[in-house]
């Protein structure tokens, strides 16, 4: 009987969290989709333990993991018949995966710039979540009292890499055997070659001016640095970052609507 309660009780959850995916789908409610959050943070939490001892706190990875579900959340379409688990799970960790690949301080960043650097992930994941959308870099500073030119440069700081090779290898948790720094990092967003790619990104291209179509081209297509790209336009490198970031902005929001 108790086996049977159980099973009932399973298939009622099941049934609640397809109409709360309706449910948001339909209206974009924030309350319901802080309510679809909190029930999957789980699943945050044990797939951030797999990457542990790394290198990275884990409070770090926990953050990017929390994104990556809000990312799957507002993407996830009830309607394909998917578990939300399967369809979560790459999204997290390819964010996590990234964000490794990312993250490093390769030069000496004073610590006052690593503290912020830390305050401006966790205020992006905060305003995301809140405002259903990425947050500006004014909407942070004011977030977190501070001025757009600190968060820019904690951005910028972020940014720097740490040079190492990939054949180096990790425990794997407990397992017979090893992992490749390789193997940690991200992958490209398969949900991008579902669109129409030539005809979105000519259509999307046609709303940016000269500067923002060189940018887009050579960081997106041709893998040129920022700071090759400064010396190409002549300006600074934080310059290119701020344009970047306007450019992936306006992507995201055009392929929202699609």
């Amino acid at each position: 009987m108790k086996n049977v309660a159980q099973a009932t009780n399973n298939k009622n959850n099941l049934i609640d969290t397809k109409e709360l995916f309706i449910k948001y789908k339909q209206t974009n409610d924030i309350e319901i989709r802080n309510i679809l959050i909190e029930n999957y943070m789980y699943i945050v939490d044990i797939l951030s333990r797999k990457f542990i001892n790394k290198g990275i706190e884990y409070e770090d990875i926990y953050q990017v993991g929390s994104l990556g579900l809000i990312y799957a959340i507002d993407r996830f379409d009830v309607e394909k018949g998917f578990e939300f688990s399967s369809f979560a799970t790459p999204t997290i960790v390819g964010e996590i995966k990234k964000y490794f690949r990312d993250k490093g301080w390769s030069i000496r960043v004073p610590r006052r710039i690593q503290e912020l650097s830390k305050k401006v992930n966790k205020a992006k994941i905060e305003l995301q979540q809140k405002n259903q959308r990425p947050p500006k870099v004014i909407e942070i500073a004011n977030y977190l009292g501070c001025s757009e030119e600190e968060v820019l440069e904690a951005m910028e700081a972020s940014q720097g890499y740490n040079t190492t090779s990939l054949d180096i290898t990790y425990d794997n948790d407990g397992g017979d055997k090893q992992v490749k720094f390789i193997d940690l990092m991200g992958d490209e967003d398969k949900n991008f070659s579902n669109i129409e790619n030539e005809d979105f990104l000519n259509k999307f291209m046609k709303s940016l001016d000269e500067v923002q179509i060189k940018i887009m081209k050579d960081r997106f297509f041709e893998n040129k640095t920022q700071s090759e790209l400064a010396k190409e336009l002549n300006v600074s490198q934080m310059t290119i970052s701020r344009i970047e970031k306007k450019i992936v902005t306006k992507l995201r929001q055009e392929y929202e609507k699609i």
